[in-house]
């Protein structure tokens, strides 16, 4: 892929937020010997992360065309959807399997954007797109064998099921997502998208925590801050930013480089083993998404 200067910009935001959302994972799991659970984790997260998308919105709502019923009522449902429900159940699945498991698994979400678009939206399945989800989930086979060769299977199968989950969830938000993009813009859509998922999470922490279970050690402010910098706000922003100046085909390929970056942060910061059965699975799922992504 050949860039000019004009397009370099939007390319280095893409390879940003590939970065950023990379970097997820790792900060859950350098969070979670501390104690913490999973929805007090994400509730900091959106909690350290409102006031930037509240600001977004407000200013949003102010530049833009006003909302109608039905447009808050598919932003609640994104909401709950994309960075809610994708989201709690992703990190419910990291309390069982890897973070380069996790990624991996994740990143199956345009196969799944794909068949639901057969499935209920009346497209079309290529050949080309047939190649794609069997190279994605036979990729998946061979990271489970990695997983699973490393301790507990249960707990690889848990967990796996919990991520897969938030792929779908996540895959569903991007396919309703699309008429709201194009009306709102992908700024103002992502910071009103980000407010409903940062309102349903701290509801449910309010009617399952006590407000106590926000005391926690230092050092898990310290991951939910980064986690709401470096793995929210920027690359939420970054990717919104290159699609919009390189497309989202293109944004997407510089994408691939997530569940690489993913295994090897794993293998520097959390010590987790690489084997040759979970590089293959990587280079299948790589391979797979990057079939879809140049159609």
């Amino acid at each position: 892929m050949v860039l000019d200067k004009s397009n370099a910009y939007g390319a280095t935001l893409a390879l940003v937020a590939a970065l950023g959302f990379s970097l997820k994972a790792i900060f859950v799991k350098l969070a979670y010997p501390y104690g913490v659970d999973a929805i007090t984790l994400l509730a900091l997260r959106m909690g350290f992360a409102l006031p930037v998308f509240l600001w977004v919105g407000l200013v949003g709502q102010r530049a833009g065309a006003g909302l109608t019923r039905d447009d808050w009522l598919k932003l609640v449902a994104l909401g709950c959807l994309g960075y809610y429900g994708a989201s709690i159940l992703d990190f419910w699945g990291l309390e069982y399997i890897t973070a380069g498991l996790e990624r991996l698994i994740l990143f199956t979400y345009p196969t799944l954007t794909i068949l639901i678009g057969v499935l209920f939206q009346g497209k079309a399945f290529t050949r080309r797109e047939l190649v794609a989800v069997v190279l994605c989930y036979l990729g998946i086979g061979f990271a489970f064998v990695h997983d699973l060769g490393l301790g507990d299977a249960h707990n690889v199968w848990i967990g796996g099921a919990l991520v897969f989950g938030s792929s779908v969830s996540y895959a569903l938000y991007l396919s309703g997502s699309g008429p709201m993009i194009a009306r709102l813009g992908p700024m103002r859509f992502s910071a009103l998208a980000m407010l409903v998922s940062s309102g349903v999470t701290l509801l449910h922490f309010a009617v399952s925590h006590p407000i106590t279970a926000f005391i926690q050690p230092l050092p898990v402010y310290g991951w939910g801050l980064a986690m709401a910098l470096f793995a929210t706000i920027v690359p939420v922003f970054a990717q919104s930013a290159a699609i919009r100046r390189i497309g989202a085909g293109q944004a997407a390929l510089f994408g691939m480089i997530g569940p690489i970056l993913t295994i090897a942060f794993g293998w520097w910061l959390l010590d987790e083993a690489i084997s040759l059965a979970q590089m293959a699975g990587a280079a299948l799922v790589v391979f797979g998404i990057l079939i879809v992504s140049r159609r």
